[in-house]
């Protein structure tokens, strides 16, 4: 049944505009975000109660990492329930208190999604695995027997995203596939009961209420035909860069034209977001065709280079293979899975995006700030992770014996070092966890954290959390800003970025020098200090500046 609920005036404001299409949407890590019980680990209840902020930040939507009933083997993208809520996190009643509160303050909810893999401990696998060979659940999942004289060696040569093989091997001799760890086994969706199943769960949570769904991995529903071998090559190295039997296969197209039926039967503008890596923007493109889902991220954006030339190609390229498609670009620069963009910048370009070193503090924050402005000048929708609003690093030196990031403990796959990203978020100068709960925090946090905590920079108008909450409130006030899909490029020197937009100049001086500019209006906002001669402007190196014209 299609839920029909009264939204408060900041939604209704959109309703009808395809809110979407230029929204700024916070990622909350919930175990990261606030504790509101006091057991050291965040929740639903925490997350509740710090939604004024979310609102205050100035933000349209708030996406929230997995919630669900989970053994916790990958962080919770291992779900043993889709219909239940982890006891760590709270309960199907704090779920829809907080979703009634975000609507009351203007604020949607997108929840995960986990469809290409459920946990070992979900109901369908626990009775596959008791039932045995034959049994009609295990072809809910790929189950085979293995190759060589007695089964001995692996149905292929896949490997794991967290290293290792890509199988692991039952006491009754079959093997399983789990592109990520054991704990999280494949499904299989040539079967109708596991496409049966996910329509069941979108209508569920639809009809709590929530606004739409970030869709984990929607890039590995489908497997080739045979599940082929690959060959020698380095597995790992090519996600991403080339169609694999197991990720970007066609077939997954039709399973998102299905949920967009159900999505479009329901008011509000409920949307579907795509994690899709794929070998080129056009073929992220294919996941947001008008019949599909409405927004996928860019990750080509999220790991290019602080380099002006990187940055123009992509930014034309995104913009590019969106227009034919009528979908928006995403533009996002951190997220639980990657080092914090205010480290990142801080090395040298090119060491990916799971760094093991803090490099230059101060020079990764200044080209964080910049890079947040010109991200928020781009058409489209941006993505904030939680935290980055503070201009939090990435903690590089968490003792080994406090990590538990899966992939860490399996050779050759992953860094290992998302846990960096993790670390729970400061809220007060001082106090337990500084502010994030009463009872500690499940990650250390730096002692500096609480210098960059909400309470130390609210205020301060030279803070990174002030800059946030400026620029998106310019953002949603000047009709240049968000909505479209075009930039105009400026003549600029090299290693400078300047386009025009309807009424708005965006300048962003990668160069790490002070170059000398025409001035091309009215100051609006800026990433740092600048000062203006007559008719020029001096723009000191990674820094940003918006104009009115």
């Amino acid at each position: 049944m299609t839920q029909h609920f009264t939204a408060p005036d900041r939604l209704t404001a959109k309703t009808g505009t395809q809110w979407w299409r230029d929204a700024v949407i916070y990622q909350v890590y919930p175990r990261s975000f606030a504790d509101g019980n006091g057991d050291g680990m965040g929740d639903l209840e925490g997350v509740r109660a710090r939604l004024p902020y979310l609102r205050d930040l100035g933000v349209d939507a708030v996406w929230l990492s997995p919630f669900y009933a989970s053994p916790q083997a990958d962080a919770g993208y291992d779900v043993a329930d889709y219909r239940a809520i982890d006891p760590m996190f709270g309960t199907l009643h704090d779920a829809d208190a907080l979703i009634r509160d975000a609507h009351e303050l203007g604020l949607r909810i997108i929840v995960d999604l986990v469809p290409n893999h459920s946990s070992d401990q979900h109901e369908w696998f626990k009775r596959a695995l008791a039932e045995g060979p034959g049994s009609p659940l295990r072809a809910r999942y790929h189950f085979r027997p293995g190759k060589g004289e007695s089964g001995e060696l692996p149905p292929n040569d896949w490997e794991s995203i967290f290293g290792g093989p890509a199988w692991t091997r039952t006491a009754d001799g079959q093997w399983y596939l789990h592109l990520f760890a054991p704990e999280q086994p494949d499904l299989n969706w040539d079967h109708p009961a596991v496409a049966d199943e996910f329509r069941s769960i979108l209508r569920f949570w639809l009809d709590m209420g929530v606004d739409g769904f970030r869709i984990d991995v929607a890039h590995g529903l489908v497997k080739a035909a045979g599940l082929p071998d690959i060959g020698g090559h380095d597995q790992l190295k090519l996600l991403g860069a080339d169609v694999m039997p197991f990720f970007d296969q066609d077939g997954v197209h039709a399973i998102y034209r299905s949920w967009r039926t159900i999505l479009d039967e329901y008011d509000g503008e409920r949307i579907a977001v795509a994690e899709a890596w794929t070998p080129t923007v056009e073929r992220t493109a294919n996941y947001v065709r008008p019949d599909e889902l409405h927004q996928a991220f860019n990750f080509q954006y999220l790991g290019a280079p602080w380099d002006a030339a990187a940055l123009r190609e992509v930014i034309d390229v995104s913009l590019a293979a969106m227009r034919p498609v009528g979908a928006p670009a995403t533009w996002v620069l951190s997220n639980h899975d990657v080092t914090r963009h205010a480290t990142r910048f801080a090395n040298p370009s090119g060491l990916g995006t799971q760094l093991r070193t803090p490099g230059d503090r101060e020079l990764g924050l200044r080209r964080a700030r910049a890079a947040t402005l010109l991200m928020l000048a781009l058409p489209g929708s941006a993505y904030v992770y939680q935290g980055e609003e503070l201009g939090l690093p990435d903690v590089t030196d968490l003792p080994d014996e406090v990590r538990q990031d899966p992939s860490f403990f399996r050779a050759a796959g992953q860094d290992g070092f998302r846990d960096g990203c993790r670390v729970p978020i400061p809220w007060t100068v001082e106090g337990s966890s500084y502010g994030f709960g009463s009872g500690g925090s499940w990650l250390p946090q730096p002692e500096s954290w609480g210098k960059l905590s909400v309470e130390a920079q609210s205020g301060d108008p030279d803070s990174t959390l002030e800059l946030y909450r400026r620029a998106i409130a310019a953002r949603r006030a000047h009709p240049g800003l968000g909505a479209g899909s075009d930039v105009r490029w400026l003549d600029a020197p090299e290693g400078v970025l300047a386009f025009a937009r309807d009424g708005f100049v965006c300048t962003v001086n990668l160069t790490g020098r002070l170059v000398s500019l025409p001035l091309p209006g009215r100051a609006l906002l800026a990433s740092g200090p600048f000062t203006v001669d007559g008719d020029r402007f001096e723009l000191p190196g990674d820094t940003t500046v918006w104009w009115t014209v």
